[in-house]
């Protein structure tokens, strides 16, 4: 790689890290929402709603199509955050 093309990289990346800790910041935010969602749900099988799943991945799928992204990508990225939230609240589910 030449020497400019490094300079660029390097640019790039530091934007990219930027992205990183906003996202961070988000991420944090929507745990805390699941938080509190989980405190309403009364048993474990409320956990996991499969309509809401697949309204959810659709509305991403279109919203990605206007914005140009490609919807592979944004499907892959929603699924393991909806994935990893539904592990959170089957982690920390409590019975009342």
């Amino acid at each position: 790689m030449s020497p400019e093309n490094r300079k660029k990289l390097n640019a790039l990346r530091k934007r990219l890290d930027i992205l990183d800790n906003k996202l961070l910041s988000l991420i944090s935010i929507r745990s805390n929402i699941v938080k509190n969602v989980l405190k309403l749900k009364d048993h474990k099988s409320e956990i996991v709603d499969k309509k809401r799943i697949a309204k959810i991945l659709n509305n991403i799928k279109k919203k990605s199509l206007k914005k140009k992204i490609d919807p592979k990508i944004t499907n892959r990225i929603w699924k393991n955050m909806i994935f990893a939230y539904i592990d959170y609240e089957r982690r920390n589910f409590k019975k009342k």
